[in-house]
């Protein structure tokens, strides 16, 4: 029996794992399951796959989760100290789908013990992607890319050398208001934009589809676990989400990963690997399909684009500076204090802001310096939402 253990257990990453986990039970010995505030469904899960713990982030919701697992002989915790100390408990596989920084820890400290990361939460390498690869080759750890892009990308390179690789191509559905005339986006509210044209995802990475901050945050992600460069990596518009990226290597070919818009078979492949196995998702139909599309992504409709190249030229801490502003400012969305377009603008001003300190820009990336880095950006954020309110 493999040891896993699944952080981030109660969103759809976390729950499409357990998914495949359940077809084959026998198979795995749950370590540690940890989620947020759905504390029944965290319980539910634990209760049945036999956890050893269960861990909220919550820390004033410890008492509901006792009280959910009473007599069930599994382990119970909370906050983000019990999150780094369940991360320590030996296991062979973990997966790693914490939305946010808040993940970065949970998954240094995996790596540290080893084991193999199977890496959903892109702001662990947006972040500290030096330090967190750093950190896997010392203690002998692996990576392996969730992400849907960056687990296409990882199966076109197998048997392939990365001198060979001339540009990587990720693609992007263009989120719920791809059709939209810009000039309705100022007014765009948080419903409309936590509805997905073609994947079943939480509220947070739905509405940063449709502000491609996702997207902005995966072209960094590809730069830090590829080695490559910028103007290496290409975002394309697909509507279909069908391709899911494709290599384009210095022959001229291009490889094309592709398949149905189902998280279940880039989370397979993860868990599975090197092997793969049958997994129960729907198989392709091109016939049926008849065309695919693909379209140059609007500079004007998807600012973070830009910025997210700004902050690959940049490098350092300014990576951890781009992923804070963004979700504070997306906190300030979804608490309706700012517009949509105003996320953008507002995560732009942090970063100029983070350029004129010389004295942060140029400090060292260290788990340290991330953090202390993390709470600037957001007190920034909190600054600026409050200054152009005034």
């Amino acid at each position: 029996m493999r040891k896993i253990s699944i952080f981030g257990a109660t969103g759809s990453i976390g729950q499409n794992t357990i998914d495949l986990i359940d077809r084959e039970p026998a198979a795995y010995d749950v370590v540690a399951l940890t989620g947020g505030a759905n504390i029944g469904k965290l319980a539910e899960d634990a209760r049945r796959l036999k956890a050893n713990v269960a861990v909220t982030a919550y820390e004033d919701r410890l008492d509901d989760l006792r009280a959910a697992l009473a007599g069930s002989g599994v382990e119970v915790a909370a906050g983000q100290k019990a999150l780094i100390e369940a991360a320590a408990r030996p296991a062979d596989w973990v997966m790693s789908a914490i939305v946010g920084a808040a993940g970065l820890e949970p998954g240094l400290e995996v790596l540290r013990q080893g084991g193999t990361l199977a890496l959903a939460n892109k702001e662990t390498l947006v972040c500290a992607g030096a330090l967190v690869l750093e950190t896997a080759k010392v203690n002998n750890a692996r990576l392996l890319p969730v992400d849907s892009e960056h687990s296409a990308v990882f199966q076109a390179l197998v048997g392939e050398d990365m001198t060979a690789v001339e540009r990587i191509i990720i693609t992007a559905s263009g989120g719920a208001f791809r059709d939209w005339p810009l000039s309705k986006l100022a007014h765009a509210t948080v419903e409309q934009a936590t509805s997905h044209p073609n994947w079943d995802m939480g509220q947070r990475i739905t509405i940063d589809s449709a502000s491609m901050f996702n997207k902005a945050l995966e072209l960094i992600e590809t730069k830090e676990f590829f080695g490559v460069s910028s103007d290496q990596i290409e975002v394309l518009v697909h509507p279909e989400s069908i391709v899911h990226a494709m290599v384009g290597f210095r022959d001229g070919g291009v490889m094309a990963h592709m398949g149905s818009p189902d998280m279940r078979h880039a989370i397979g492949y993860a868990l599975h690997w090197p092997n793969r196995k049958e997994l129960p998702v729907e198989r392709l139909d091109l016939a049926k399909l008849g065309q695919l599309k693909f379209n140059t992504p609007d500079k004007t409709r998807y600012p973070a684009l830009r910025l997210a190249r700004a902050v690959m030229e940049r490098g350092g801490l300014s990576g951890a500076v781009f992923n804070a502003a963004k979700e504070r400012a997306l906190d300030r969305f979804i608490a309706r204090e700012i517009g949509f377009l105003q996320m953008a603008d507002i995560v732009e001003a942090v970063l100029d802001r983070f350029e004129a300190a010389s004295g942060l820009i140029n400090a060292p990336l260290t788990l340290d310096s991330v953090l202390e880095t993390d709470h600037l950006a957001r007190m920034w954020v909190d600054d600026i939402v409050i200054q152009r309110a005034g």
